[in-house]
């Protein structure tokens, strides 16, 4: 490594006068880790609560602890995917890492996400006198999704987040859950980001709007419990990618409030289990993202180990998590492998991920910009 980029990869590199050479003995080394899918603003506990009574200064301290929190468990890039009531404060965050004056992630951030009236994010059943407001930005046509993009990207936003459905239900076996915006107003809101040379990501759990959503053309459906085979060729076609978020809802089926809601978190994971299956085998493109946050930051190298637990090989788990995951964070040939010119993010676990892929649990090393945090 020099300054912060990789010069040289291999069993021997040349070694100039002065060089510091760390021995991690029998370790493996890997490119840092990428999660696609985090809500640095969250922390375990009632969600919507949590967003009504604390502050924004206080998230923003929550979100500064969780960013350490991840980066020591080896994961030296993510994608935000809302702050869920906190406005732009993850501007911020982001630009405070990025100065180096907090440890964290490098960070795509998002704002707060966009929803429409009475949707996925405002179904939070308060006494409406008291005029609660919901965990994102409010557009309930093409008008109003371009006129709060705008105000997201003005704030500092480097994608923007849109949530297309909800909320799921399991009926008769059957998944279900409506689309909240059109397949001609996610074109809009895809088309307004591109001007920019920005891209838009997705909730979409569903059919129609996962469809929808990949005939706007996104840059990820995040969540895919379900998927057309419509969808499914228009993701391989577009390069769209999936984002399963395994985690979130395994945490969700163990955590559930009472034994009726257990039963129907679990039977949402079966169903979302069984698609998955489906998908890998279509050839649906994959990147990993465990919607950590409602869930303890710094833990989430599980969403490898259920993805490979469900059918990903260790392998091609890695791929979706470090190829995918450079392409879909807009950093790609910069992050992603240990290659010459690539930036010094680099982790070490003991054992070999590709035998035993919960090895990612245990880190040891992590360097970001070649700047040794962990030792």
């Amino acid at each position: 490594m020099e300054g912060e980029r990789v010069v040289e990869v291999g069993a021997s590199v040349n070694h100039p006068l002065g060089t510091e050479v760390i021995d991690l003995g029998d370790r493996t080394l890997l490119p840092g880790l990428i999660d696609a899918h985090i809500h640095l603003f969250l922390h375990p506990g009632a969600e919507d609560l949590q967003t009504v009574q604390e502050s924004v200064p206080q998230r923003t301290i929550t979100a500064t602890l969780a960013a350490r929190d991840d980066l020591m468990a080896g994961f030296t890039a993510e994608r935000d995917m809302g702050t869920e009531g906190a406005g732009s404060a993850d501007t911020a965050v982001r630009n405070a890492i990025d100065e180096g004056r907090i440890p964290g992630p490098r960070l795509r951030i998002s704002g707060n996400a966009i929803n429409i009236l009475g949707g996925h994010e405002d179904a939070i059943g308060y006494n409406p006198d008291q005029h609660v407001l919901a965990n994102a930005n409010y557009a309930n046509n093409a008008d109003e999704l371009i006129a709060v993009m705008r105000e997201q990207f003005k704030e500092g936003a480097d994608f923007i987040k849109i949530y297309e459905t909800g909320s799921d239900s399991v009926r008769d076996g059957k998944f279900s859950t409506p689309s909240q915006y059109t397949e001609a107003q996610l074109e809009a809101a895809v088309k307004e980001a591109a001007r920019l040379g920005k891209r838009v990501a997705v909730h979409a759990t569903g059919e129609p709007g996962t469809l929808f959503a990949a005939q706007a053309g996104v840059a990820s459906i995040d969540h895919a419990n379900q998927l057309s085979d419509e969808t499914i060729r228009l993701m391989k076609e577009k390069q769209i990618f999936a984002v399963p978020t395994f985690t979130i809802f395994e945490y969700f089926a163990e955590h559930a409030a009472t034994p009726a809601q257990a039963a129907r978190e679990h039977q949402m994971l079966e169903l979302k289990v069984e698609e998955f299956k489906k998908q890998i085998a279509a050839g649906v493109p994959m990147a990993v993202g465990s919607d950590v946050g409602p869930f303890p930051h710094g833990t989430q190298a599980r969403e490898l180990m259920l993805m490979v637990k469900y059918g990903m090989s260790p392998l091609a788990a890695l791929q979706a998590d470090l190829l995918n995951g450079a392409k879909l964070l807009g950093w790609e040939g910069q992050i992603g492998a240990l290659e010459s010119g690539y930036l010094a993010d680099v982790i070490a676990v003991p054992g070999d991920p590709l035998q035993d892929i919960g090895a990612l649990q245990n880190v040891v090393f992590v360097m970001k910009g070649g700047m040794v945090y962990k030792k």
